[in-house]
């Protein structure tokens, strides 16, 4: 399958996607609900094969309204940049769709109210990768309480999908020492995606 052919997206399913996002701008389920100042769906492509995951929102994501848009959001865009990934190749959403006050890790009780939302985006986009960016991710996605430190860039095929783990961009940004295993992952990340016909074959050069 190209990444084209699968950016395409039908009137009936921008129909159904915009419902979805109006639900989502209109959900009151929850206590963050008071405190948002935007609820924060999505950025990249409805249809993309590949799905980015995080926690929940920072300062930045909730005043405009878009996931990773911070110093974070700047490091994933490098990473996806570097390796030549497109807005069509992904869609970012995070487990909560609100920002938690003070950017605390969302409550189990939290992740559990935005969970319907989370999944109807999941039945939407239909990707066949996910990326799960932190514990938190990781945590609520496969209810899997590892630590990231152990469980990063190492592949979970789960309902013919593929799951791969990676250290939070949050993370690297406090401990520097760790960019080059989230590079590793990055790498990993795209040869899977190569291997599956979602993305054209990356030029790596030639050794001499």
């Amino acid at each position: 399958m190209s990444t084209s052919s699968k950016s395409k997206t039908s009137d009936q399913d921008m129909s159904r996607w915009q419902a979805f996002v109006h639900r989502c701008q209109t959900c009151k389920a929850c206590p963050l609900a008071v405190s948002r100042k935007h609820v924060v769906v999505w950025r990249g492509g409805i249809n993309a094969p590949l799905m980015i995951l995080g926690e929940g929102p920072g300062a930045e994501e909730d005043r405009l309204g878009k996931p990773f848009v911070g110093r974070s959001g700047q490091l994933l865009d490098l990473l996806l940049s570097i390796f030549e990934f497109t807005e069509d190749d992904y869609h970012i959403a995070n487990i909560v769709k609100c920002r938690p006050p003070g950017n605390r890790v969302p409550t189990p009780e939290e992740a559990a109210y935005c969970q319907p939302l989370l999944s109807e985006q999941l039945r939407l986009v239909r990707p066949k990768v996910y990326l799960l960016m932190g514990a938190t991710a990781y945590r609520y996605f496969t209810g899997e309480d590892n630590a990231i430190s152990r469980v990063r860039g190492r592949w979970i095929v789960s309902n013919n999908c593929y799951i791969l783990p990676t250290f939070h961009p949050a993370y690297i940004l406090r401990d520097p020492r760790k960019k080059t295993l989230m590079w590793q992952d990055f790498a990993m990340l795209r040869e899977k995606m190569e291997e599956l016909l979602l993305m054209p074959p990356l030029y790596r050069g030639t050794s001499s």
